[in-house]
């Protein structure tokens, strides 16, 4: 049964928002700026932090000063160019309003149409699908001087980086067409639904999304992800039946067990879990089978397959499905908000698309906050996970490859509990240390 929400209220709240000459211009540069501003405070607490020399108590004898002191500095170098993106972003961001970007873009669109498409083609949707693919290749453009630097400045320079430039620029032309062909159809249904249901479109745009989650989860190994990647069976051996012997012990409906290439871009190390409930497949990164024991690859596995046996990607797969329900709801209200689309300078037109992508500026100070308790709720979910892990008796070998991973990753050793608290989905190394009863020692 589909969610019940007073739709009642929800039209007087439209309503009473769309009031002329409302400051809307305003209303979403003050969000932005604010928010700008308390990550920047944020940011700025880490930084100070990573200046640290002094390792943590937890780590002393399994890591070692140059291993902390490279941590730290690759840590710096990060949030020293973090602070320069962020800066980039905001300008960018105050551009794209104060120049009117948006409704420039939109006219482009149309006219691109008119001159080159055929007449069937006119309308909304196939102008917004114009709009989109426009929209999203100037966003990837502005990205790409941040990102260039960000691989083959500081990742280059601590060791990570493995991409030629070739290959950088080659992933972008792919996902800027990979985009467009899964973009153009999901956002025509998407408008579709919109146009013919009313008040009431939210409900059927949440089924659509839905089932667009379901196509993806399919359609990504098979069909996305050899674009970038090669995924290989993983070869017979100590690794392949030790996580098959996993698998059948937590009663995990394993599929396909596979080995990906992730050094061909990077030298950081992985292992995930996909696929439908009754289907999963492990991927495992070659980085991380080239530089963890069998048994430490085996014990990150067990912290995995932790999440699936208590059900954590189930409820996190429940809660994303409920705060997107409320997401296109809370869109209802400012789908025909006229003073929003006129402070943006659509006096004449009011696309859906562009109405979606400002009511998400405007949703983003409750996003924060949804992030944040996210933040809190994924937190916890990987203290249980480790406790699982624990239980079937891999604490020792768990401890050891967060401990290898993290000097491998160069990852942060100290954090900010502020900074922490707003930014991390997993607890820091020292903390996870303590909760798996790690008592110190030299780790080979």
């Amino acid at each position: 049964m589909l969610p019940i929400l007073p739709k009642e209220m929800l039209g007087r709240l439209a309503a009473m928002l769309d009031i002329p000459m409302f400051p809307w211009k305003h209303l979403i540069i003050g969000f932005s700026a604010a928010q700008y501003l308390l990550e920047s405070f944020l940011s700025y607490r880490q930084h100070q932090k990573l200046k640290g020399t002094r390792i943590p108590k937890s780590l002393e004898g399994a890591v070692t000063q140059e291993d902390f002191d490279k941590s730290q500095a690759y840590g710096r170098a990060k949030s020293s160019f973090g602070f320069i993106k962020g800066f980039i972003g905001q300008v960018e961001n105050f551009a794209v309003i104060y120049y009117d970007v948006l409704p420039k873009l939109w006219a482009v669109a149309g006219l691109l149409l008119a001159s080159y498409a055929p007449a069937k083609f006119s309308g909304e949707i196939s102008q917004s699908i114009v709009f989109f693919i426009l929209f999203n290749a100037l966003t990837t453009v502005m990205s790409i001087p941040t990102s260039y630097y960000s691989t083959f400045i500081i990742e280059e320079k601590f060791g990570f980086n493995k991409q030629t430039k070739s290959l950088f620029f080659i992933d972008i032309i792919k996902g800027q067409a990979l985009t467009a062909v899964l973009g153009a159809p999901i956002l025509a249904g998407f408008l579709k639904i919109v146009q013919s249901f009313g008040g009431d479109f939210f409900y059927y745009l949440w089924v659509f999304g839905i089932t667009v989650q379901a196509f993806m989860i399919t359609v990504y190994p098979i069909a996305i992800l050899p674009l970038f990647n090669k995924l290989s069976p993983l070869e017979d051996g100590e690794l392949k039946n030790g996580v098959e012997a996993l698998a059948r012990r937590l009663n995990f409906p394993l599929k396909h067990l596979y080995s990906i290439d992730g050094s061909k871009r990077s030298a950081h190390s992985n292992a995930y879990f996909y696929g439908l409930p009754w289907s999963k497949h492990i991927v495992i990164y070659d980085t991380l089978m080239q530089k963890s024991s069998t048994e430490e690859v085996v014990a990150v596995l067990a912290h995995e397959l932790g999440h699936w046996s208590l059900s954590h990607t189930t409820k996190l797969f429940g809660i994303a499905q409920f705060h997107m329900f409320y997401i296109f709801a809370l869109f209802s209200v400012f789908i025909n908000n006229r003073s929003l689309y006129r402070a943006f300078g659509f006096y004449h037109s009011q696309p859906i698309i562009v109405g979606f992508i400002l009511f998400g500026d405007i949703l983003s100070p409750m996003d924060t906050i949804v992030k944040l308790l996210m933040n809190v709720l994924s937190r916890k979910f990987e203290y249980e996970a480790d406790a699982f892990a624990i239980n079937l008796g891999y604490s020792t070998e768990l401890a050891k490859s967060l401990i290898k991973l993290q000097v491998q990753n160069l990852g942060t050793m100290e954090a900010d509990w502020m900074y922490s608290s707003y930014h991390y989905t997993h607890p820091i190394l020292p903390e996870r240390l303590a909760a798996l009863g790690w008592k110190g020692g030299k780790v080979e």
